[in-house]
């Protein structure tokens, strides 16, 4: 009987790393700071681009819009964010980080890297690299993976796609 090979399946060990690395870095966060992954990931991306709509972020993170939206808004309570319109859409809002908001970061960017180093401490320099790389062409492949993925549902499961098209 055909059965996924969890020795070598990418995705259960991609999955799992990724399980464990959130889990383990949003207790410190929270311990220290009192925020969670999600707040983390929103800080890293702020600190980077200086400023953000949910949408975009939701874009390059991979987190739902409307999860973004609520931890900006929890975000924007708590002091850690400024929300103003978008001068070209006013219907969207734009996040910025505040001084509390970018303390917070510089304060948890050490863990950040600190987990970072230890987990790629078991790699040479040159595997980091060629491991890079590689995380960076599966990323771009993803949306090829979602095209794949419907058109093997559609040719497999039809009834499925017509459940959901008539509902």
């Amino acid at each position: 009987m055909p059965h996924v090979d969890l020795q070598r399946y990418v995705p259960a060990f991609l999955t799992w790393i990724a399980n464990k690395l959130s889990r383990g870095a949003s207790q410190h966060y929270l311990r220290v700071h009192g925020i969670g992954i999600e707040t983390w990931r929103l800080l890293v991306l702020l600190a980077v681009e200086g400023s953000l709509s949910a949408q975009h972020a939701s874009k390059v993170i991979g987190m739902d819009k409307a999860s973004v939206s609520r931890c900006f808004k929890s975000m924007h309570a708590d002091g850690l964010i400024g929300m103003s319109l978008d001068e070209e859409d006013g219907r969207r809002r734009i996040a910025t980080l505040t001084v509390k908001g970018r303390a917070i970061h510089d304060d948890i960017l050490g863990i950040a890297l600190e987990r970072e180093k230890t987990l790629l401490s078991v790699l040479q320099p040159s595997e980091r690299e060629v491991l890079i790389k590689i995380l960076t062409k599966l990323h771009e492949n993803l949306p090829d993976v979602e095209i794949a993925t419907s058109k093997y549902v559609s040719e497999h499961f039809p009834m499925a796609i017509r459940k959901r098209t008539s509902t």
